[in-house]
């Protein structure tokens, strides 16, 4: 047993036997399907605290013929397969933490010579039989001999894979050197009988093409068929809490809302550090800093901050992921800064409609603090006047709404175009930020009777609130968007609803720059 070359599973029995383990490993059978095939090459991507570690030791537990693992995954899912004793520690693993090399920046220079002698040290001692390769031998000749000799082939699992691109982001040799050794250790390799690779980023991009070509990706953008494995599902978490004796809707609301495919998951280490303390709160600053997140949404793209803003009030944004070069300095667009928060588990993506948001309330308080510091003027206040805009809202008063949309949108006019329609509707979603204690995320631009409403809020369940149809004109009457409302009717798709529901009009004058409002109460049809 060594530290690199068939490692041991003391890292996996201690996930093992955690109280707070849940079973994910049915992994072990994606990946058992793919041994020795041409899609054995395997990079997954996912952000800190989802887990990404806790696979990578549970495979190198299940392949390495360094240790007996039979009794840490007795009971488990996996145990059922019928792959799985064929494959149960049977085989030669290496196993790499890039990170381990690379604890500061004065270790980037040498970090790759370190990382194969260090392994190539190991062989030595393993496969002493074997000969043409010695401690001066890079990892590739060693690997090769080995391969020719004994007909011995290798699982490699290789854990923060990525780092490079994190704590080297300016040092695009760098960045090069390191992705032509792993293509190198790689392609064309006869003795990788199958690699498993995991990290924050996918794999870094040179113009439109991966560097590394041979892996097949899953990332939070496209997690193909492994989308259960990269957080606790509903049914696991629901299971979890009611063992805990702890409130699932709480635990819901906060660690809810990522979306992987057709699956929405939690994060797996918040939900686990909730279950173990029985307390609610963000445990996201652990790991992360609000300063992170504030330098991404403070860069100076057009449209950036006005779609944060927009998420901040539950509404989203489309994106375009597929420019993003996978990488941590270089940013086109706004759609590349926002792809990058994907990665790093800031925003959700939703393959289905193509768009982001921001996923929970742990995740919402980290936007709130990078807000605060600065550079976001208006924005506090904003929110603070939205549990009065609301209030009023409810009682019909369209002039109270009138004004404080009216201040809203001047408050926030340093960051939107103030003149600008897509503004209104970012204001909007901004005076109505408190909406989600009463009501479900709202519905942008809803198919309805004859249209589109504008923007949609449905009560949460067992709240007793109205539902809101609200309809935004340019340069028109807001009397005009309540007859739009009636006459293309909007409402139609709500009225099984048994609660009211209230029309909204709001109109904003570009010359006079004033808002108006009128709210009236919908009659359903008999």
């Amino acid at each position: 047993m060594g530290i690199y070359v068939n490692p041991g599973n003391v890292p996996f029995r201690d996930s093992r036997f955690s109280s707070t383990y849940i079973d994910k490993s049915m992994l072990i059978s994606k990946v058992n399907a793919v041994y020795r095939t041409e899609r054995k090459f395997i990079c997954v991507s996912r952000p800190r605290r989802f887990g990404k570690s806790m696979a990578a030791n549970m495979l190198t537990a299940y392949y390495s013929c360094g240790c007996d693992s039979a009794e840490l995954f007795a009971g488990l899912k996996i145990a059922k397969e019928t792959s799985f004793s064929t494959h149960l520690n049977q085989h030669d693993v290496i196993r790499i933490d890039v990170q381990r090399f690379i604890e500061s920046e004065s270790e980037l220079d040498s970090f790759i010579s370190n990382i194969e002698k260090s392994v190539v040290s190991e062989l030595l001692k393993e496969f002493s039989e074997c000969e043409g390769f010695d401690s001066d031998s890079i990892l590739k000749t060693a690997l090769d001999q080995i391969f020719i000799q004994s007909g011995k082939g290798f699982i490699f699992i290789i854990d923060e894979w990525d780092c490079v691109f994190r704590i080297a982001r300016n040092r695009k040799e760098m960045q090069k050197e390191y992705l032509d050794f792993m293509r190198g250790l790689f392609k064309g390799a006869d003795y990788a009988e199958l690699v498993y690779m995991t990290g924050i980023l996918p794999i870094k991009k040179y113009g439109e093409h991966s560097a590394i070509n041979i892996f097949d990706e899953y990332s939070m953008i496209s997690p193909k068929n492994l989308g259960e494995y990269f957080g606790f599902t509903e049914e696991e978490v629901r299971a979890a809490c009611e063992r805990r004796g702890m409130d699932y809707a709480e635990v819901e609301r906060w660690y809810d809302g990522y979306r992987v495919g057709k699956l929405h998951i939690y994060n797996p280490k918040s939900v686990a550090d909730a279950l173990t303390w029985e307390e609610i709160q963000s445990y996201w600053t652990g790991t992360e800093t609000y300063e992170a997140l504030k330098i991404y949404i403070d860069l100076n793209f057009d449209g950036l901050k006005e779609a944060i803003l927009t998420m901040l009030g539950n509404g989203r944004c489309v994106v375009d992921p597929s420019t993003f070069q996978n990488d941590m300095t270089v940013f086109r667009t706004k759609d590349d800064v926002l792809t990058l928060l994907i990665h790093l588990g800031y925003l959700t993506y939703d393959k289905e409609t193509s768009e982001v948001f921001i996923p929970n309330r742990e995740i919402e308080q980290e936007f709130m603090r990078a807000v605060k510091v600065g550079g976001w003027d208006g924005v506090i206040q904003s929110l603070d006047r939205s549990r009065e805009l609301l209030e009023r809202t409810w009682a019909l008063d369209g002039n109270a709404v009138a004004e404080g949309m009216s201040v809203i949108h001047s408050e926030t006019s340093s960051i939107l175009k103030y003149n600008h329609e897509s503004s209104l509707t970012s204001a909007l979603l901004m005076a109505y930020y408190s909406a989600k204690l009463y009501y479900v995320n709202p519905i942008m631009e809803l198919p309805s009777g004859k249209g589109f409403a504008d923007v949609v809020y449905l009560p949460r369940r067992n709240v007793d609130r109205p539902a809101l149809v609200v309809e935004l004109k340019w340069d028109r009457t807001a009397d005009g968007a309540i007859r739009q409302i009636k006459e293309k009717k909007y409402a139609s798709w709500i009225e099984g609803y048994t609660g009211d529901i209230l029309l909204v009009g709001i109109n904003y004058d570009k010359e006079e720059k004033v808002h108006e409002c009128v709210i009236e109460k919908y009659v359903k049809a008999d």
